[in-house]
């Protein structure tokens, strides 16, 4: 497997054209519709994609894939990952597929699937695919029907309205309240799958958009990892244009980020948190997380006398550790809200709404609110497989025996806490890197204990 390619439990994910291709696109989406097929009746699979140039033609070879497995596929054309999952809901389907990369640069793409919940395949169902799609490549298993059981195609145009009336219709969502706020909201949406489905749930709420990069041609203005470093111009944007607030989504909108009304930018960690202080303020209950993610979340727990749980990084973890602990509210710390009410999924729609309303009920500049949370500073590094001189497992294997007196966390990588801060490295699943998270007081701080660890490794 090169590095242009990722296929794993998670998915098939690489870069089109050198990694990603017809052939392996058509092998995968077999694989998956014929896993879907084995559960019984004729299967029925919703397909959304985001704004990526390779979408239109990735979506023409994986729905003649699962159409050729005898698979029936609803279109629900450019939408975002939440919406999707919540149509598999809503049609009462067997599974669903989203042809995004998410934050990968455009020109990657992937195929991300789900099961019949709505949620992202876990370890067990994504090995099941995986065994099937081996069993395709090396022509041991025949996965195509006869000309007379082949499925069709139906095309859902309203999928991101039902979505939106979704969060209107939320228990803790007050259309009016929000509505008298009368916010101006800026949006960079990166042109990707939030380009229209934003705008349209602010002004259903009652609140202006005021669009940057909301044009859905997939043309991302900038590194579209909605990470500090990439998103300047939507904090000048948003001082610029004396509005209330600033949101930013990934390319396929299932991550938020915030900038406040100053132009200054929460940070991703602060999504998550804001949406616990919100729902833990109305709905008592746990929260989970994963571990890559901020200590304020323990912190906005505490506070309401309630215990936040950790699992390994990865969307479908953190469902089944909400779910295992009956967790009200969860998410990641990529500025990914979990709202169980809603669906289980990374959503930035309901992370808008949830935040607009926590505004509104408070009476607070978003700035202000930002203020009153505990502050932390996290570095969020990389270093490619080839800059670690050994295989990555061992490296792990060493930071864990360097520290093993710390009593590292080592569910997922190795998690070292320190009493100023922790440091978390794992594999990651969707590019060919290790990561390298840290946080502490400052910026400063948080770099340091990432220095701290190398050292370690490196005496011994």
């Amino acid at each position: 497997m090169s590095n242009d390619l990722i296929i794993s439990i998670s998915g098939i994910r690489g870069i089109f054209g050198t990694g990603l291709n017809p052939d392996n696109l058509t092998t995968f989406a077999a694989a998956y519709g014929v896993w879907v097929r084995e559960k019984g009746s004729t299967p029925t699979i919703v397909v959304g994609r985001d704004t990526r140039q390779t979408g239109p033609i990735c979506n023409q070879i994986v729905t003649a894939a699962l159409n050729a497995v005898g698979c029936n596929v609803i279109q629900l054309g450019i939408a975002p990952t939440p919406t999707v999952a919540m149509a598999v809901l809503d049609h009462k389907a067997d599974g669903g597929i989203i042809l995004s990369a998410s934050h990968n640069p455009a020109q990657w793409n992937a195929l991300k699937l789900l099961n019949a919940k709505g949620e992202f395949l876990d370890a067990y169902e994504g090995a099941e695919v995986l065994t099937l799609h081996d069993a395709i490549s090396a022509k041991t298993l025949n996965p195509w029907v006869t000309h007379t059981q082949i499925g069709h195609d139906t095309p859902d145009l309203d999928a991101i309205q039902r979505h939106i009336q979704a969060i209107l219709d939320h228990p803790l969502i007050d259309r009016d309240k929000i509505a008298s706020k009368s916010f101006k909201v800026s949006v960079d949406a990166v042109n990707g799958a939030g380009s229209e489905a934003i705008p349209m749930l602010l002004g259903a709420l009652g609140a202006q958009a005021v669009p940057l990069y909301c044009t859905p041609d997939g043309n991302f203005p900038h590194n579209p990892e909605p990470l500090p470093e990439h998103l300047q111009e939507i904090c000048s944007f948003t001082k610029e244009q004396n509005v209330d607030l600033g949101v930013v989504s990934d390319p396929d909108a299932d991550r938020l980020a915030i900038v406040d009304e100053a132009g200054a930018l929460w940070g991703e960690e602060y999504t998550q948190a804001a949406a616990f202080d919100f729902v833990l303020s109305k709905k008592p209950g746990a929260v989970a997380t994963n571990l890559s993610s901020s200590r304020v979340c323990d912190d906005v727990a505490r506070k309401y006398g309630q215990s936040c749980y950790r699992s390994a990084v990865g969307e479908i973890n953190v469902v089944k550790e909400m779910q295992a602990q009956g967790a009200v509210i969860g998410g990641e710390g990529n500025g990914g809200v979990i709202d169980p009410q809603l669906h289980y999924g990374r959503d930035s729609l309901i992370g808008i709404a949830m935040i607009l309303q926590l505004l509104a009920e408070r009476d607070m500049a978003a700035s202000e609110y930002r203020a009153s949370l505990p502050h932390y500073e996290m570095s969020k590094q990389k270093r490619h497989l080839d800059e670690l001189g050994v295989p990555p497992a061992e490296f792990l294997e060493r930071v864990a025996k360097a520290f093993s007196e710390m009593r590292p966390n080592t569910l997922d990588g190795v998690k070292i806490d320190f009493k100023e801060g922790w440091v978390h490295l794992r594999k990651s699943n969707t590019e060919p890197i290790v990561r390298f998270y840290s946080e502490a007081g400052s910026q400063s701080q948080a770099e340091q204990l990432i220095d701290r660890v190398i050292a370690g490794v490196e005496e011994n």
